[in-house]
């Protein structure tokens, strides 16, 4: 039997589109963004998600570490 796997479908990857699908709503100024999704950083112990509200600039952070 073999499993077939789309490009993309890696764990961390699944984990970026839940995030990105979450209204993203800023904590600092209340800007919904509808549109912007997050960006992915990895230093090989630790991924981070970050999304920069285009509003006011906010930064929210999450974190995993490895």
């Amino acid at each position: 039997m073999s499993v077939h796997r789309a490009m993309g479908t890696t764990a961390l990857d699944r984990l970026k589109a839940r995030y990105d699908a979450e209204e993203r709503t800023c904590r600092q100024c209340g800007y919904v963004d509808r549109e912007g999704g997050w960006q992915v950083e990895t230093t090989g112990s630790r991924v981070l998600y970050r999304h920069i509200c285009p509003s006011c600039g906010a930064i929210d952070r999450r974190e995993l570490r490895l």
